[in-house]
């Protein structure tokens, strides 16, 4: 049987999984609207690019798997952010055939703003929920996230 309307909300606020999916999903997309008022062009679909991009690279089939969607997915993405100068196609020294995406002087300049961006949103926060649960918080979500990364390299490789 169903459960009703008010029973699923109960089981959402229960599953920490769906908390931290909501949360991340709000300060996402507060970030993003800041982000906007000094680069226009970015949206929010590219957040999720962002986290995989490096200096050293990574295919757009990596890409594409780490973001669970298809290259044709992202291929637009990819190419808004070449066009901003965020990303470039490099040589893959392991394959002359293939391409890394590659973040850029630029990108890593507009990746320093965000992070700048999150960093005074949880400034924003602090006052209403103390610096200590904030470091406490943010403790407990790098130690999750290890978890999360430890299993993800055994189920699913790097």
């Amino acid at each position: 049987m169903a459960p009703s309307v008010d029973e699923l909300e109960i089981l959402k606020r229960a599953s920490l999984g769906q908390v931290l999916f909501r949360a991340a999903r709000l300060y996402n997309e507060l970030a993003v609207a800041r982000v906007r008022k000094v680069f226009p062009a970015f949206k929010l679909a590219h957040t999720q690019l962002l986290p995989h991009l490096s200096h050293e690279g990574i295919r757009l089939t990596e890409l594409a798997r780490r973001v669970g969607t298809s290259k044709q997915a992202i291929a637009p993405l990819v190419e808004e952010l070449v066009t901003a100068g965020v990303i470039e196609r490099a040589p893959d020294p392991s394959d002359g055939r293939a391409q890394r995406l590659r973040i850029t002087l630029r990108g890593r300049e507009a990746m320093a703003h965000g992070l700048g961006v999150l960093g005074a949103l949880a400034a924003e926060l602090e006052p209403e929920l103390g610096r200590e649960r904030m470091a406490r918080q943010h403790d407990d979500l790098l130690a999750l996230l290890a978890a999360l990364e430890r299993r993800s390299a055994a189920t699913m490789g790097p």
